[in-house]
């Protein structure tokens, strides 16, 4: 293919070399003369290893070359790769002011040639930037509709840097945000020898990849440094801590606890970062981090609480009242937190869920139940059914099967607020049903 790279900075050096090694047609475009002149004669603007004498080979070849013509680069292409960079603003906003200007001038050369190019937005961007940025630029200078004369996609880029030529043929996956089959279907062709799993998603989603992937990064290293610090005042030796942890593949380092839904719960999880922040604040050892996480949780409830008085109904029904699916304990449940503030604020609320409801009769937690919520305990129904006959919201507690046939079977027309992720609700019209996820 034909492909012009917009920005030679980082991503943009990195991907130009690296399309042109795979045997297409690149051209470099910045304004840095400099950066330009340098790519020209074989070397390289950044400092990466390996990267300067893969340019150096594919100059040579004559795959490769740069320009500060955007007009003769827009012209020779299929392809355009936007990889400009989107700094922060002062008060931590992005920078768009590289990318408007990028798309303005494509979009003025567009506008003077009769041929379709496909356009693909590389720099990270927050959802919505392409729509609310990108695209209208390009609309406004070239005098066209997407998908009439130029196509367009976001296709973020998984780089490290110290490793990104590795990472460029080895990526942990490839991400195209789809806003017109065409494009797609052309960025597809285009990794289809990487070793890595391609996902077509929604624009939103594929800009938001990277900036998940982005925060838990760095969430991980904050999370090992303040371990670290906790380690060393108890005189324990974090990386020998830390080389178990890591060795823990069924929960620490896997998609366990990684899905959005409701808050944590249950007997361990809040007493133990508990008696871990407590320990810190005595030992003047600051772990905002794993402070925060308790803030946080007790969000996520609040957060809870809102949707519910969105809907302006008070008869409430909570399906699953157990921290989660496949036990009868209420030990710090956030879902009996949750109906004790719908209590406080006048709801009238009913709860059905069938493993509290036997550990009632059984004596499991029974003692639990009449010591820490004897006025909850009065509130549970006998069945599904009796539950629904008086509910106008009903609230998904935990993902117990039989609570999915509030979504089929059973549906009257409710307002559903699933906390928790029913597993069968991909086919579900959330529409017709009124049908509201906690993260979706």
């Amino acid at each position: 293919m034909k492909i012009s790279v917009f920005g030679l900075g980082y991503v943009g050096c990195v991907s130009a070399a690296c399309f042109a090694e795979m045997g297409h047609d690149v051209i470099g475009v910045d304004i840095s003369e400099h950066k330009v002149d340098l790519i020209n004669k074989g070397q390289s603007p950044i400092v990466e290893n390996g990267l300067e004498e893969l340019i150096s080979q594919q100059k040579h070849a004559a795959r490769l070359r740069a320009t500060t013509d955007t007009v003769a680069a827009v012209r020779e292409s299929e392809v355009i790769f936007i990889c400009v960079g989107t700094p922060s603003n002062g008060n931590g906003s992005l920078h768009l002011g590289y990318v408007e200007r990028v798309c303005s001038e494509i979009g003025a050369v567009l506008r003077k040639i009769d041929r379709r190019v496909t356009i693909a937005l590389r720099s990270t961007v927050l959802p919505g930037v392409a729509e609310e940025v990108a695209i209208p630029c390009l609309e406004s200078s070239s005098g066209r509709k997407l998908g009439q004369g130029f196509g367009f996609a976001l296709n973020p880029e998984f780089l490290r840097e110290g490793t990104s030529l590795y990472d460029f043929y080895h990526p942990p996956k490839t991400v195209i945000g789809v806003f017109d089959k065409p494009s797609a279907e052309l960025l597809s062709l285009l990794y289809a020898g990487l070793p890595a799993p391609l996902f077509r998603l929604q624009p939103g989603e594929a800009a938001m990849i990277k900036y998940a992937d982005n925060a838990w990064h760095a969430v991980k290293v904050t999370f090992a440094n303040e371990i670290g610090r906790l380690c060393k005042n108890f005189r324990v030796d974090a990386r020998a801590v830390m080389n178990v942890f890591v060795k823990d593949t069924k929960l620490n380092l896997s998609p366990y606890y990684l899905k959005p839904g409701f808050a944590f719960g249950g007997s361990c999880l809040p007493k133990d970062l508990r008696a871990l922040a407590h320990y810190a604040r005595q030992s003047d050892v600051n772990v905002p981090l794993l402070e925060a996480a308790m803030h946080s949780n007790a969000e996520h409830i609040r957060y809870a609480l809102q949707m519910v008085k969105a809907y302006g109904r008070k008869r409430i029904g909570v399906l699953g009242l157990s921290f989660k699916h496949g036990t009868d304990d209420l030990r710090e449940s956030p879902v009996v937190t949750l109906v004790e503030q719908l209590l406080g604020k006048g709801y009238d609320v009913r709860i059905y869920d069938r493993n509290v409801s036997l550990a009632r009769l059984m004596g499991a937690n029974k003692e639990y139940i009449e010591r820490e919520v004897p006025h909850i305990a009065k509130l549970m129904c006998g069945s599904l059914e009796e539950l629904l006959r008086h509910s106008d919201i009903v609230v998904i507690g935990n993902s117990a099967e039989e609570h999915e046939a509030v979504l089929g079977d059973l549906r009257n027309g409710h307002k559903i607020i699933d906390l928790s992720g029913l597993k069968n609700v991909e086919h579900v019209n959330a529409k017709e049903v009124n049908y509201e996820g906690i993260c979706w």
